[in-house]
């Protein structure tokens, strides 16, 4: 044996004995667990007798609440109270306003199987209605429904002219119509309820309803059926309500003692209590806060134990397989996961050359180069950490060249890099260092390097939230925002500070430096357009020869040039194309106003403007604008038809409207591709609601879409969830069936797309606002 244990590789049988070792772990706690689930066993059968009992007396209870709710909804019934309180109408027996209060008691049976038998004295005719008919004689209705042990005088005397307030009479047997003529002895308690409810004399109205034993012994079955025991509830008065599973003398008897213990006080009300019997059995009972019923179990204690002893069964037969199963599943993950391990081991060895004869330890030797790669590993994340400069330079030169052009790209691109946008308002400038005309030398490069590095410390030491980037080998863009809310103050304040800056730069430093500042702006798509004129009123500071900081605004009146770059172009074409009209008229409105209001431009130069203005929504019949031919050719004609004669006001407006009827124009050719994706939405699921696995995701893999973008898209053109939609779109289907078929619950479940019955309940009960069988029985009665 100990040859062939040295056989097996060392990892092996470190693996192996592993596996035994853990193996006989819960062999060893084996027997402690094994009498702690004896008495488990036994407590739990217990406790879900406690919960059987607790469970049927509160269905009870909750279906005896809901009779008292309909006496109480009886008594403000408009038709009934015309009946008991108004004057006799001409028609002595009133057959049309008997037969109406009939039709509406009929509802009533079908909400509630403690319903299903009442009835509705009314003096005033000295008639009997109920769900079923109307007797116009009591004697009629109490020979179809005879109380045991009554003569119909007594049942008058107490029933019909005594007041009662929510009255139980105990257990007894009545005469209940079947079929026709037959009658048969129903064992029921009765509950009693005189109008108007608070009558205390003679009452004008009497309702009855008997409530069948069956219906409720039938909430306790269950432990009668699991244990073999027997239940029984008595009233207050130690009556019997009923029994299930006990002979008549034994249950008098067992009422007979709890009424005696009622008496001394020795029960609360609410309190659970187990105690052992005289019989071999354990007794429980609970006794009810509502109306102080006892409610009694008698359970055998063999039958409690049979759990335990399935247990010993069970234990020592998994106990011997898990000991052969687990050596040979041992074995075989020894094995499995050692090899492995050699194979990672001789691909280690192949490109790593040991010192011959010497093997050492595997898990060591594994480990010191599993070390290397995640030293390796950490060295490729901070060469990915180290590109974040670079996305937040891309970032700050899109947003400077005005390349973003809506909110949601600009949140979306900010966010990956790792940029905070606090304030939507700002000013833009570019910084220039003097005195390298061609910095073409590696010499000279290299000390603008290191000058561009000092003067972005001082800006980033200035303003922490200040975006800043290189702007080739001299220049220094940034975007400064600005968080006051007055702009003009907050613009001179930047100003001045940086003008002290520049002041700084050159004490601490010895560098000289210009800036260029462009008008401010109060959105963030506009940062392109202010940053534009920061770059020609730094190249007006470059041509004048000035070493301090130059505004936009100081080189505007001497300019005799039209202001429109084509930055300017490319942001107003992209706007038209997103269908973006408050974004485009804006940018259209800015070149208005940096061109005939802040200039003094010549006649010919005004021309020019507008004339580049025309060039440019000319240029929408390029194909990547996908304009229809009809629409392009009234649109060319439209700007072909601005004439330069006209009034600054007249252009003004005739670029406006034409802009908002082009951004309309695309936004109705998205919006129609979006009603066609929702209607191919609805199509879909219409024809798969059936399959349990349609979700939202499953809907945007069919429409090769994101489930968010579905999600948005489906709510904003119908005004509902995406999940809301499929889950009616499927009770609707199961209506018609529970309508027009007899197929079980759990088939319709099953054919519209549920995994369970009880989910499908739920859902329908949250749609249509009632069960799946009150639906189908309320259309059955209703048909």
């Amino acid at each position: 044996m100990q040859l062939l244990w040295s056989k097996f590789s060392p990892v092996f049988r470190r693996f192996l004995i592993s596996y035994l070792v853990i193996l006989m772990i819960p062999q060893i706690a084996g027997y402690a667990s094994y009498r702690a689930s004896i008495e488990a066993a036994r407590s739990s059968s217990i406790e879900n007798s406690l919960k059987s009992l607790s469970l049927g007396k509160e269905i009870i209870e909750r279906n005896l609440l809901q009779v008292e709710a309909f006496t109480r909804q009886l008594a403000v019934n408009p038709d009934l109270q015309n009946l008991i309180a108004g004057p006799k109408p001409h028609d002595l027996y009133n057959v049309y306003g008997m037969n109406r209060m009939q039709r509406s008691l009929s509802m009533y049976s079908s909400t509630n199987d403690y319903l299903s038998h009442f009835f509705i004295h009314i003096p005033n005719y000295n008639a009997i209605i109920t769900p079923r008919t109307v007797y116009y004689r009591p004697e009629h209705y109490y020979a179809a429904n005879q109380l045991d042990g009554m003569s119909f005088e007594q049942w008058h005397d107490q029933i019909l002219k005594q007041p009662h307030l929510n009255e139980i009479i105990p257990l007894r047997k009545y005469k209940r119509e079947i079929l026709g003529t037959v009658l048969a002895d129903v064992p029921a308690i009765t509950f009693l309820q005189s109008l108007p409810l608070n009558s205390f004399n003679k009452p004008q109205a009497t309702i009855g309803v008997m409530i069948d034993q069956d219906q409720m012994a039938s909430l306790t079955q269950n432990i009668v059926d699991q244990y073999g025991g027997w239940t029984l509830v008595t009233d207050a008065e130690g009556q019997i309500i009923f029994s299930l599973g006990i002979e008549q003398a034994e249950a008098e008897q067992m009422a007979q003692i709890h009424r005696r213990e009622g008496n001394t006080g020795e029960t609360e009300l609410n309190v659970q209590n187990v105690q052992p019997g005289n019989d071999g059995r354990l007794l429980i009972s609970i006794q009810s806060s509502q109306n102080g019923w006892n409610y009694m179990a008698g359970i055998p204690e063999k039958a409690l134990m049979t759990k335990a002893d399935q247990i010993k069964q069970v234990t020592l037969v998994f106990t011997l397989a898990t000991i052969a199963l687990g050596l040979l599943f041992g074995l075989f993950l020894a094995y499995r996961n050692s090899a492995p391990v050699y194979r990672l081991l001789a691909s280690f060895r192949e490109q790593i050359t040991d010192s011959p004869g010497r093997r050492g330890n595997e898990y060591d030797f594994l480990a010191s180069h599993i070390n290397n790669l995640i030293a390796n590993n950490d060295s490729l994340k901070n060469a990915m950490n180290e590109q974040i400069p670079l996305l937040r330079d891309g970032f700050i030169k899109r947003l400077l060249t005005g390349e973003v052009y809506t909110s949601l790209e600009l949140e979306v691109i900010s966010s990956q890099a790792h940029i905070s946008l606090h304030s939507s308002k700002g000013l833009a400038g570019l910084v220039k260092v003097n005195g390298y005309a061609n910095p073409d030398s590696e010499e000279t490069i290299h000390e603008l390097g290191v000058a561009r590095l000092l003067i972005k410390q001082v800006l980033t030491e200035w303003n922490a939230q200040l975006l800043i980037t290189d702007w080739g080998t001299d220049q220094i863009a940034f975007a400064c925002p600005l968080d006051e809310n007055s702009l003009n103050e907050a613009i001179g304040r930047c100003e001045k500070e940086l003008n002290t800056l520049m002041e700084v730069i050159y004490r601490e430093h010895r560098i000289s430096t210009t800036i260029g500042t462009g008008a401010a702006y109060e959105v963030w798509n506009d940062a392109g357009r202010s940053f534009d004129e920061a770059k020609q009123a730094l190249d007006y500071a470059i041509h004048m020869g000035t070493d301090h900081l130059v505004r936009f605004e100081d080189t505007m009146k001497e300019n005799e040039m039209y202001y429109y770059p084509i930055e300017s172009e490319q942001r107003l074409l992209n706007t038209i194309k997103v269908g973006e009209p408050e974004e485009a008229i804006r940018i259209l409105e800015q070149l208005f106003l940096r061109n005939l209001e802040e200039r003094e431009l010549s006649y010919e130069m005004t021309q020019q403007f507008i004339m580049e203005l025309k060039g440019t929504f000319l240029k929408l019949d390029e194909p990547k604008f996908k304009l229809d031919a009809s629409l392009l050719e009234e649109y060319k004609s439209r700007v072909t038809s601005i004439q330069m004669t006209e009034t600054i006001t007249s252009l003004r407006a005739k670029f406006k409207q034409l802009t908002e009827d082009i951004c309309g124009d695309f936004q109705r050719r998205r919006a129609g591709a979006h009603a066609d994706t929702v209607s191919e939405m609805i199509c879909f699921i219409q024809h798969n609601y059936g399959d349990a696995n349609l979700t939202i995701y499953r809907i945007a893999e069919h429409m090769s879409k994101s489930e968010k973008f579905i999600s948005q898209l489906f709510k904003e053109h119908t005004g509902e969830n995406l999940s809301d939609y499929v889950e009616r779109v499927r009770i609707d289907a199961a209506s018609n069936l529970l309508h027009s078929t007899g197929q079980t619950i759990d088939e319709i479940a099953e054919a519209t797309g549920y995994n369970s019955a009880h989910s499908f309940r739920r859902a329908f009960k949250r749609v249509r606002g009632i069960s799946p069988s009150v639906f189908r029985k309320m259309d059955v009665h209703s048909g």
